[in-house]
């Protein structure tokens, strides 16, 4: 009988205490998953999906995504795009017009 409870002593308790530790640090990631969200801007998204995709960097952004993460920043123009076409930027001004950010604010146009 003995012989058993050395076995458990073992391998159960190491097993039950990993086993406890995984689920509470899993318990912990899911929490703070919900309280630590970062809510990504879809504007940037469709922006570099709107941009001519030649990623060349003429603009001085790392490529259209740079370019179109700068713009819906306030820090980058479209028209530092050579690539961009009048009627390309002219659809992208448009839909930034009436585009929404995640916390409902509106791009100022005059920086675009």
């Amino acid at each position: 009988m003995e012989s058993g409870m050395d076995i458990f002593n073992v391998l159960g308790i190491p097993a039950l205490v990993a086993v406890i530790i995984g689920a509470t640090l899993g318990l912990m990631l899911g929490i703070a998953d919900k309280f630590l969200k970062v809510e990504l801007d879809k504007r940037v998204e469709t922006i570099q999906s709107m941009l001519p995709g030649s990623n060349c960097g003429a603009c001085g952004h790392p490529g259209c995504g740079g370019l179109a993460d700068a713009v819906v920043e306030g820090k980058g123009k479209l028209k530092d795009c050579p690539p961009l076409k009048a009627d390309q930027e002219k659809l992208i001004r448009e839909y930034l017009a009436n585009a929404e950010g995640p916390n409902g604010e509106r791009l100022d146009m005059s920086k675009v």
